[in-house]
C-alpha cells in the first residue's frame, strides 16, 4: 500500500508537525496521534516549527540527540508505509550498523532483488536517518540519496556519513 508523501526536498508548509534545524539543513516531521510518519529533508535556510503534538516532540528530541551522538539508538513509534518489497528493503537497512555501510547489491542479495529495485526503495524511504537510507553505497561510490546525485541533499548524505565515521574509507 502506498500512500502519498511530501518530497523530502519540499519546502516547509502545514503538512509538518514539527521541523527540526539540523546541520544540513532541517528535517520536517510528519507525525499522526500515535506514529511517525514521515521525516523529510528540507533545505537550508527553513524555518523551525514547534512541534503540534507529543508524538512529533519525541521525534525531534531524539533526532536532536542523533544529531549529537551518532550513536543514539531511536524508540519512535513508526508507521512506514510501502510496497512489500519496499518494507522488507527498510527492514534490512535498519539492520546496517552504525559507521558501516552497504552496497545496493548487497542488499538485494540478502533479500532477493535487484540492485535497482533497493536503490528506488532507498530512494522511496519515508523514514531516512530511522531507517538509516544513507549507510547504502553504489559499488562505485556514494550513489544518490533522496532521488537526487547534486545539491544539499548529497551534502546531507556526506554530512550523516561523516557524523557517523563512516566516510571517507
Amino acid at each position: 500500500m502506498l500512500t502519498e508523501r511530501v518530497p523530502r526536498g519540499a519546502g516547509a508548509g502545514p503538512g509538518f508537525s514539527a521541523i527540526l534545524p539540523a546541520p544540513f539543513g532541517a528535517l520536517g516531521i510528519v507525525s499522526s496521534a500515535t506514529a511517525i510518519a514521515g521525516i523529510h529533508f528540507l533545505p537550508p535556510g527553513t524555518a523551525a516549527q514547534a512541534p503540534r503534538d507529543e508524538v512529533s516532540a519525541s521525534a525531534c528530541d531524539q533526532l536532536a540527540r542523533y544529531l549529537r551522538d551518532p550513536d543514539w539508538r531511536f524508540d519512535l513509534p513508526l508507521a512506514p508505509h510501502g510496497t512489500a518489497h519496499q518494507l522488507r528493503v527498510w527492514a534490512e537497512i535498519r539492520r546496517i550498523p552504525r559507521g558501516e555501510l552497504r552496497r545496493y547489491g548487497e542488499l538485494a542479495a540478502r533479500i532477493g532483488s535487484a540492485a535497482r529495485a533497493v536503490g528506488q526503495a532507498c530512494g522511496a524511504n519515508p523514514l531516512p536517518i530511522v531507517v538509516p537510507c544513507h549507510r547504502v553505497v553504489s559499488a562505485s561510490g556514494l550513489g544518490g540519496f533522496a532521488n537526487a546525485r547534486t545539491g544539499y541533499l548529497m551534502d546531507t548524505k556526506l554530512w550523516l556519513l561523516r557524523h557517523e565515521g563512516a566516510w571517507p574509507r
